[in-house]
C-alpha cells in the first residue's frame, strides 16, 4: 500500500513538472525572434535587434510620384538623431542621405533686434542668423525633409520666433545651393515639412505646395524667386536693397538666358504688373482716388492701373474713375470680423480682394488718401509682402507689394474669423499673416503725421516718392490752407506744404476731372464751422484769419 501511495505521487510529481515545463515554453514562444540559443553550451542569450531604418517611410511615399525611376540625394534638417531613424530611408531609390545641422541662434538675435522701433535708413544693420554651411555633394538635394518648430503657434495670432525664421531661411538655402548646383533654370527641388504649424508662408508660397498629407507638407519652390528671398534683410531692421529697373530681375543670374538657350528652356515669361486700389462702402474717396490715378501717370508710370469697387460708387463717379485711368472691376466688400457696426474700418477687409487680382504676378496697392511725386515702378521688383514701417514690428498698408493668389485669398478669409486685428481693420489683420515683412523706404510712404511733443516745423522732405493723407483728405479742405490746423485734436495732421502738394496734381488733371472733387454745401458748412471755432478759441496759427479764394467755393456741387 505504502509502495503504491509513493508511485502514485512520483506520478503527480512528474505531471505536475511537465505542465510548469510547457507553461513556460508558451511563454518563450512569443519572443522567439528576440532570442538566440548560442551552441554547443546551454547558455540562454537575448539579442535585441539593432533599430530598423524604414525603406519606405511616410515623406519618401509623398514625393515618390514626382520623382519616377529617379536615384535621389536626400537632405535631412532640423532632425533628432532618435527621429532621423524613423524618416530617414535606405534602398535601391536612395543614392545618399545628407543630415544638415544648425548652429545655435546668439542671444542677441531676437524677433526685438529683427524688428526694431526705429532705424536710420542710411546706415543700419542686422544681427546675423547663421546658416549652414554646405560644401560639395552636400549641396545637390533633390529632396530636403525638415521638422518645422511650432511652439507657441495657434489659429489665432502669427507666430513671431527667431528659431522658426531660421529653419525655414535655412531650407530654402540649401534649396537654392541645390537648384543652383544643378545647373538649371528649371531645376526643382522638393521640400517636405513636418508639424502641425506648416512652412512660414511669407517664404513658401501655398501655390507651390503640390501635396498636404496631416501634418506633412510637400512644397516644389520655384528655385529664383527663393533666391530673391535669401537676399532680403532677416528683418526690418534694414531697408531692402534695391533691385534692378529694367525688366530683369536682379536676382536672377545673367547666366540663365545661356543656360535657357543651350538647353532650349524658355525662360518664365515678363511679370504682369499693376498698381491697384480699393474703394467700398461710400464715395468719400473718389476724388482722392482720381487724384492717385492722375498722380501715377504724372509720374511718368505707364503701368496698368487697377481699381476694385462696390455697388455703392454711382455709375457717374465711374465715368470718372475710368476717364482717370483706372480699369474698374466689381467686387463685393468684405465685413471686418472684429470691427464695431458703422465704424469707419467695418468693411476695411474688402481690402483683402486685392490678392483676387492673379491675372497679374505683382501688385503694388496703394490707398485712395495718397499721392505718388516720383515713379514708383522699381516696387514691382520686390517680393511679397514689401512695405514702409508703422509702428515696432508693424508695417503701414497704405502702400504694399504684394503677390495675387487664390489660395493665398482663401488662406485669409480663413484666418479672418480666428485672427483679431489689433485695431479691427485690415491693416493689423494683415500684420499677423505677415510677420516677416520687408521694409521700404520711409520716403515711399510718408505718412503726413507731425508728432507735436517734437516740436518740429510741419514739412516734410523734398525726396519723398509717395505722401499719405491722414487726417482730413485735401480735397474736404479749401484749397487755400490745410483745414486740420483748425482742430486742435487734428493738429498732428496739418500741413499747409505737404497739403499744396497734393493741389499740385490736382492743377494739371482735366476740368472733367476737377469736377470729382468739388465742394458741396455740407462739407463746406463743416469747414466753416471749424473756422469760426478756431477763431473764437484763437488758437494761435491763426488760420482762421486766412481769406479764403478757393474758385469751388462760388461753385458748389449740388448734392
Amino acid at each position: 500500500m505504502g509502495a503504491k501511495t509513493h508511485n502514485s505521487r512520483g506520478k503527480i510529481f512528474m505531471i505536475y513538472l511537465i505542465l510548469i515545463s510547457l507553461s513556460l515554453f508558451g511563454l518563450i514562444l512569443p519572443f522567439k525572434p528576440l532570442l538566440k540559443i548560442t551552441s554547443p553550451s546551454s547558455t540562454l542569450r537575448i539579442n535585441l535587434p539593432s533599430p530598423q531604418v524604414s525603406q519606405n517611410p511616410k515623406w519618401l511615399r509623398l514625393v515618390r510620384d514626382y520623382l519616377p525611376g529617379k536615384k535621389i540625394q536626400v537632405g535631412f534638417l532640423n532632425l533628432e538623431e532618435k527621429e532621423r531613424e524613423s524618416y530617414e530611408a535606405r534602398g535601391p531609390s536612395i543614392l545618399k542621405n545628407v543630415h544638415v545641422s544648425l548652429d545655435p541662434l546668439p542671444e542677441n538675435v531676437t524677433w526685438k533686434s529683427l524688428y526694431p522701433e526705429w532705424i536710420n535708413e542710411e546706415v543700419s544693420n542686422c544681427p546675423e542668423i547663421p546658416l549652414p554651411k554646405l560644401q560639395g555633394s552636400d549641396v545637390d538635394v533633390d529632396v530636403i525633409v525638415a521638422r518645422v518648430p511650432c511652439d507657441g503657434w495657434s489659429e489665432n495670432k502669427g507666430v513671431r520666433d527667431v528659431f522658426r525664421l531660421q529653419v525655414n531661411l535655412a531650407v530654402a538655402n540649401l534649396a537654392v545651393q541645390s537648384g543652383m548646383a544643378m545647373g538649371r533654370v528649371d531645376a526643382t527641388v522638393y521640400v517636405v515639412f513636418i508639424g502641425s504649424c506648416g512652412p512660414m508662408h511669407e517664404i513658401f508660397k501655398c501655390d507651390e505646395r503640390v501635396r498636404r498629407v496631416d501634418d506633412y507638407w510637400v512644397y516644389k519652390p520655384y528655385i529664383p524667386r527663393l533666391k530673391q528671398k535669401l537676399l532680403m534683410p532677416v528683418g526690418s531692421c534694414r531697408i531692402a536693397p534695391p533691385f534692378a529697373q529694367f525688366g530683369q530681375e536682379a536676382w536672377r543670374p545673367k547666366t540663365d538666358v545661356k543656360l535657357a538657350s543651350e538647353a532650349s528652356i524658355a525662360l518664365p515669361r515678363r511679370l504682369r504688373v499693376a498698381y491697384v486700389t480699393v474703394l467700398h462702402s461710400s464715395e468719400a474717396y473718389v476724388c482722392g482716388a482720381i487724384a492717385l490715378a492722375q498722380s501715377i501717370r504724372q509720374s511718368g508710370s505707364h503701368k496698368d492701373m487697377i481699381l476694385l469697387h462696390d455697388h455703392t460708387i454711382t455709375n457717374r463717379s465711374l465715368i470718372g474713375l475710368s476717364a482717370a485711368g483706372w480699369n474698374l472691376r466689381l467686387i463685393d466688400r468684405i465685413r471686418s470680423p472684429f470691427s464695431k457696426k458703422d465704424s469707419y474700418n467695418e468693411w476695411n477687409y474688402s481690402k483683402l480682394r486685392v490678392w483676387q487680382v492673379t491675372d497679374y504676378d505683382k501688385l503694388v496697392f496703394i490707398d485712395a488718401d495718397f499721392i505718388i511725386l516720383k515713379k514708383l515702378d522699381h516696387l514691382f521688383y520686390y517680393p511679397q509682402l514689401s512695405a514702409s514701417g508703422n509702428d515696432k514690428v508693424l508695417f503701414n498698408s497704405g502702400i504694399m507689394v504684394l503677390e495675387p493668389s487664390e489660395c493665398m485669398f482663401k488662406d485669409l478669409m480663413e484666418k479672418s474669423f480666428k485672427i483679431e486685428s489689433y485695431n479691427g481693420g485690415d491693416q493689423g489683420f494683415l500684420n499677423e499673416i505677415f510677420v516677416w515683412w520687408h521694409r521700404l523706404p520711409k520716403r515711399v510712404n510718408t505718412m503726413k503725421y507731425f508728432d507735436e511733443k517734437s516740436q518740429r516745423t510741419h514739412d516734410l522732405p523734398e525726396n519723398l516718392e509717395g505722401v499719405h493723407y491722414l487726417g482730413l483728405k485735401p480735397w474736404v479742405c479749401y484749397r487755400d490752407y490745410d483745414c486740420n490746423w483748425d482742430m486742435s485734436a487734428r493738429r498732428v495732421f496739418a500741413s499747409d506744404s505737404v497739403h499744396e502738394k497734393w493741389w499740385k496734381v490736382y492743377d494739371k488733371m482735366s476740368d472733367q476731372l476737377k469736377g470729382y472733387c468739388g465742394l458741396n454745401k455740407n462739407m463746406e458748412k463743416r469747414i466753416e464751422k471749424w473756422r469760426r471755432i478756431a477763431e473764437n478759441s484763437s488758437l494761435p496759427d491763426r488760420h482762421w484769419e486766412i481769406e479764403v479764394r478757393d474758385p469751388r467755393k462760388k461753385n458748389l456741387l449740388v448734392q
